[in-house]
């Protein structure tokens, strides 16, 4: 079978099947029929979530590189920034305050989780904003090199725990808030939601995108960030 050109819900469906064959744990997601073919919500949320840490290794990166004064191609904290509004911000941001959290709000659960949340989603927005302008200039000024190294630390510093909260706690919890039905539902929705605002293949593109990026700071290789011992 040929993986590669799956879609990212079919690949990720036979990869939550591997690992928990034989535990059962797939059961609370409809019948054997439906497994392999339906990814949860919070599922593809979490996967965005992986691209969202992967740019936060990227502000991490640039943000030592500010402090021990060294030059980086700015560019590269600029598409960051983007990617970040377009597809963090602008896509995967709406679909847990349009899809999630009023259902948390009506069912009074985790209310406080996710008021504080949407203040987050908020705060992170506005530091994105004076990013993209920051980095719209090649030379930068000393102060503002080391507002940029504020940003990107406060960004950062929120970011972690956000998504942890909403990886341990909302979004497990969310699946006992709706119907076996409308839980599969959403995950569709999710999906033609995603083709249509970035075409087939859309997080692919993107993820790829930010693998350049990660390429041109000379931090895409894994094995760099192994410990010697």
């Amino acid at each position: 079978m040929n993986i590669i050109h799956r879609s990212r819900r079919e690949f990720i469906s036979l990869a939550a099947i591997g690992a928990v064959a034989g535990t059962g744990l797939l059961s609370a997601c409809g019948s054997h029929e439906d497994e392999g073919q339906k990814v949860s919500p919070p599922e593809d949320l979490m996967q965005e979530h992986g691209l969202l840490n992967r740019i936060l290794l990227i502000y991490d990166h640039c943000g030592n590189l500010l402090q021990q004064n060294q030059a980086f191609p700015i560019e590269a904290l600029q598409q960051s920034a983007t990617i970040i509004r377009t597809f963090v911000e602008d896509y995967h941001e709406k679909q847990e305050e349009n899809y999630l959290f009023p259902r948390f709000i009506k069912a009074q659960q985790h209310t406080a989780l996710v008021n504080t949340l949407l203040t987050q989603h908020k705060a992170g927005r506005a530091i994105t904003e004076q990013l993209m302008q920051l980095t719209r200039s090649q030379r930068l000024s000393d102060n503002e090199r080391q507002e940029l190294l504020r940003l990107l630390s406060a960004f950062n510093n929120m970011y972690r725990p956000h998504e942890a909260r909403e990886d341990t706690v909302l979004f497990p919890a969310f699946r006992k808030l709706v119907s076996s039905h409308e839980y599969d539902a959403l995950g569709e929705e999710f999906e033609k939601n995603e083709e249509r605002k970035f075409g087939k293949d859309g997080f692919e593109h993107i993820l790829a995108k930010v693998a350049d990026i990660e390429k041109s700071l000379h931090i895409f290789e894994l094995d760099q960030f192994t410990p010697v011992i």
